[in-house]
């Protein structure tokens, strides 16, 4: 290791101790947090969706974060990974971790977390972007080694990701998912109290959490779909935090004499997702889906038939960001020189002329409502423009946990629905992979030419190479219009000026960043 690697660490572990020096005492204060949705579950291993990742984050820790920064740091890992040979990793634990039951945070929980997220008769619903992992070899109390299939480049990346949480193996040796998604345990700055279904969930601090206790002494996370409700609720004072301010209405907030409003561009992107192929409930390929948007020319219809600028400047206030990728410009993978396709309506109708629908179609569009910022407005704006190109469309909106969990894991949005994907790993195989790679439990897409490439690029260390075989994906994921890119989101969220806090880009809300100024 360089001085300039250990004066770095040294530097990191300092400022954490200022940061966090008030922690020393008792944790003091209750902060309440008003997210759009509950979370399907509190297992961190089986969701794919950021209300639970960011309960979850609270609970339990990763072998490494992204700090306010955005930057990978060591968290449980006491420093960053070491790649051993192409196809392992090493990694050395910090001593005296332990977990909220008191059991130790060791190799043997790094080792049965880690195969536990891939362990094909669980089916875990946030194991899909980890299948590459193989197994994980213990090489002493505090160190392991993972091993994959193949070459894998972004193993240290995801091993900041919720997912990737390390949990405490005899509190979860025994339990299925839904039992575990129940009573979690982990080594996180906060522990889990109760959970009231669609009302609320409690959390307290952990007092001896291995980097001092946090400053704020309850966490409590609540669920409330309508903006409006959720604005008020805010402005009323009964919540601290609200995700998903509608943009109309932050100047509101920022103006407030109690509020703040704090901002972020989101690692999130919009889209319209299509059905090409059908898939069984184990996602096995079934074949093409038997609808037209199978047809790719009915898909670029579609693309061409939308006004996305429109819509972000009348829906969204202009508060975000035209994409013509599912991908920001802060991922591995962003292409700069393909541009967002341009509405074209006569363009539209042709493509639906040659697919057999000169007179157009009739189609339904599925969306959440509450989940992302003016999800149902911009879900009924979308269907307004498709409509009056001739796509003649049914809205259908449904309840986040019914949504998510029941349909899209189950292939059951079709033949379009509205999804908002982010991943804090800011790399487009996170991207590619889960939503549009066969045999995934989001995935309702097959293109041959798709698969081979992504494979080879999961497997390629050399991030030159890496990148020219995304930009290769990109260009056939915009020809093959394996979906329909809408916009970068930009996070706002408002705030009450007794707490201080700070939204981040990756959408995760950390109790542990936070402190109560008045906790009366």
């Amino acid at each position: 290791m360089t001085w300039i690697r250990i004066l770095s660490l040294i530097a990191l572990a300092v400022a954490s101790a200022l940061d966090h020096s008030v922690a020393s005492a008792a944790s003091s204060g209750k902060v309440i947090i008003a997210q759009g949705v509950d979370p399907s579950t509190l297992d961190p291993m089986n969701h794919q969706e950021s209300p639970a990742a960011n309960v979850c984050r609270n609970i339990f820790d990763t072998l490494l974060e992204r700090d306010q920064d955005l930057k990978i740091q060591p968290m449980l890992a006491r420093e960053l990974p070491r790649l051993v040979s192409p196809t392992v990793w090493e990694i050395k634990l910090r001593a005296g971790a332990k977990f909220q039951n008191g059991e130790p945070v060791d190799a043997e929980a790094i080792k049965f977390s880690l195969e536990r997220l891939v362990d094909p008769k669980l089916k875990l619903r946030g194991s899909p972007p980890f299948a590459p992992l193989s197994h994980v070899e213990i090489v002493d109390t505090l160190t392991v080694r993972i091993h994959t299939r193949a070459p894998w480049p972004i193993l240290d990346t995801l091993m900041s990701a919720t997912q990737a949480a390390i949990l405490p193996p005899k509190h979860y040796r025994d339990k299925d998912s839904s039992q575990a998604g129940r009573a979690p345990v982990g080594s996180g700055p906060f522990r889990f109290v109760r959970w009231v279904r669609d009302e609320r969930i409690e959390l307290e601090a952990n007092e001896q959490y291995w980097r001092g206790a946090p400053r704020v002494k309850t966490l409590v996370f609540r669920p409330i779909p309508d903006d409006a409700v959720r604005v008020a609720a805010l402005q009323n004072g009964e919540v601290d935090v609200a995700v998903n301010i509608p943009p109309h209405l932050a100047t509101i907030i920022a103006n407030h004499p109690k509020l703040f409003l704090t901002t972020a561009p989101s690692v999130r992107t919009i889209q319209l997702m299509y059905y090409t192929h059908q898939y069984d409930a184990q996602h096995k390929l079934i074949g093409p889906f038997p609808g037209p948007t199978a047809d790719r020319r009915v898909r670029l219809a579609m693309n061409y038939a939308v006004d996305v600028d429109d819509i972000i400047k009348n829906v969204l206030d202009g508060k975000a960001v035209r994409t013509a990728l599912m991908l920001t410009d802060k991922h591995f993978g962003f292409d700069p020189g393909i541009k967002p396709i341009k509405q074209d309506l006569a363009k539209s109708k042709q493509l639906l002329a040659e697919a057999g629908f000169p007179s157009g179609l009739e189609i339904t569009l599925n969306s959440p409502q509450g989940r992302y910022v003016r999800d149902k407005e911009v879900a009924e704006a979308l269907a307004g423009q498709l409509t009056k190109a001739g796509i003649r469309t049914t809205l259908k909106t449904h309840e986040w946990v019914h949504y998510f969990g029941t349909l899209a894991y189950n292939h059951r949005t079709q033949p379009i629905w509205l999804l908002g994907w982010g991943t804090s790993t800011y790399d487009a195989e996170t991207v590619y992979v889960p939503l549009f790679r066969a045999g995934r439990f989001l995935s309702n897409y097959y293109n041959a030419d798709f698969e081979g490439m992504i494979e080879q690029a999961q497997a390629t260390m050399d991030a030159k190479k890496r990148a020219e075989i995304y930009q290769r994906i990109n260009r056939l994921w915009v020809e093959d219009a394996a979906a329909m890119p809408l916009y970068q989101q930009i996070d706002l969220y408002g705030a009450t000026k007794r707490i201080a806090w700070k939204a981040r880009g990756d959408e995760a809300i950390k109790g542990y960043d936070m402190a109560v100024k008045d906790s009366k």
